[in-house]
């Protein structure tokens, strides 16, 4: 008999962690590598959000438990984020805090999905979402978007996914991996098809909803449709904006209901965030804002330039993201022609491998995200490294036979 649980069985790991930890393992034995796999900015936290977990820790605030799902002044300072920025009023007993989004998301789906239960998940997708569905026992429902459509989910596709046992729409825009943000027509359009459906909720992931270019407005499902407050966790974070990734923290707004029943999870699981972490949150949702267009203005440059790179590299096509830091370019061009080790790139997969170990340039293959042949690059790092990422993945492109 196995010892390992068969829920095991339904997932595979990350991806996105795969990749960045094989690029580590090749730089420790000193390979020159370019890591272009982890989806976090570059820059360091702020200096006063650092400085107020430091003060946390010094006058005594970070060495007792907290509340299980967060302090008050954490609470009360998303409160007032989701009222200013995004038009939702949520009482504190609506808000829950956990350590990073992904603890909050898996909260929400373990305190709603029973055996058999649909969730439609628009791909390409963050990798996370169907894993978490699947190990629960729930059936993701991929639908696949184009780079046509600017990798978008259609009215037309969510109404033809939707079936009597869907518990779930996954919404995420700004979208890790494609960087693809939709407009508020382009919501109202979704949003339109889920009020004739009464039966499903939508779990809106906005965790980079600051990180948009060109003058693109964020808009959130709720935001658009009031109606739909009843039924929609709004779930967002500090990590990636306010360049907070090892910090964990996340957190949501939804019904009383849902929330309660994702505060009783996490008190059997982690209990509460780090208090550290949460009293720095606090700063950062509360403190100065303007690092955010800077970082901005950076991350625009960046983007820019990978794009261009790429579409001057053979067989590949990359479209100009609205927001993220992430490009989603197409590698179909370089399908069947043989890589300088001698390997024919059969899948996407292929492509990436071949790619780290001639140029080494780590990047993630689009299959993992549920749509390819593709790959993934996180622009969130060094200028000059993204430059010179650019050059090499052109002329592995330009060496293929």
């Amino acid at each position: 008999m196995a010892f390992l649980a068969d829920a095991l069985a339904r997932i595979k790991p990350s991806a996105t962690i795969a990749v960045t930890d094989k690029a580590r393992a090749l730089k420790a034995a000193g390979r020159d590598v370019i890591g272009l796999g982890a989806g976090e900015p570059d820059f360091d936290t702020p200096a006063n959000i650092k400085a107020a977990g430091i003060k946390a820790i010094e006058s005594g605030k970070a060495a007792k438990y907290t509340a299980v799902d967060g302090i008050p002044e954490l609470k009360a300072a998303i409160c007032a984020k989701f009222k200013k920025e995004n038009g939702l009023d949520y009482k504190p007993s609506q808000i829950i805090v956990g350590t990073g989004g992904k603890q909050v998301l898996f909260n929400a789906l373990m305190a709603t999905i029973n055996p058999g239960d649909e969730v439609v998940i628009p791909a390409p997708y963050w990798v996370s979402y169907p894993e978490i569905v699947a190990l629960l026992g729930g059936t993701p429902v991929p639908v696949v978007t184009t780079m046509a459509t600017g990798f978008k989910l259609t009215a037309e596709q969510l109404e033809k996914a939707i079936t009597p046992k869907t518990k779930w729409l996954i919404f995420n825009s700004p979208s890790n991996p494609t960087g693809a943000a939709y407009t508020r027509d382009e919501i109202k359009a979704l949003t339109d098809v889920l009020m004739k459906h009464p039966q499903v909720w939508v779990l809106t992931d906005d965790m980079y909803e600051h990180l948009v270019y060109d003058d693109f407005r964020f808009t959130t499902p709720a935001q658009v449709e009031p109606r739909l407050y009843e039924r929609t966790l709004t779930l967002n974070g500090v990590s990636k904006a306010y360049c907070m990734t090892g910090w964990r923290i996340g957190y949501s707004g939804a019904p009383e209901h849902l929330t309660k029943a994702m505060a009783m999870l996490q008190s059997q699981s982690t209990s509460n965030p780090s208090a550290v972490a949460q009293w720095a949150a606090v700063e950062a949702l509360t403190g100065p804002q303007d690092f955010i267009a800077k970082h901005n203005a950076i991350f625009k440059e960046r983007r820019d330039l990978i794009v261009s790179m790429l579409n001057q590299a053979n067989g590949i096509q990359c479209p100009k993201p609205e927001g993220a830091f992430y490009v989603y370019p197409s590698c179909a061009g370089t399908m069947g022609k043989t890589a300088p080790s001698g390997k024919t790139l059969a899948t996407d997969e292929d492509f990436v491998t071949e790619l780290l170990e001639t140029e080494g340039v780590a990047v993630v293959h689009g299959s993992a995200f549920g749509a390819g042949p593709a790959f993934r690059i996180s622009y969130a790092t060094k200028t000059e490294d993204l430059e010179e990422a650019g050059k090499r993945i052109q002329r592995f492109c330009g060496n293929l036979k």
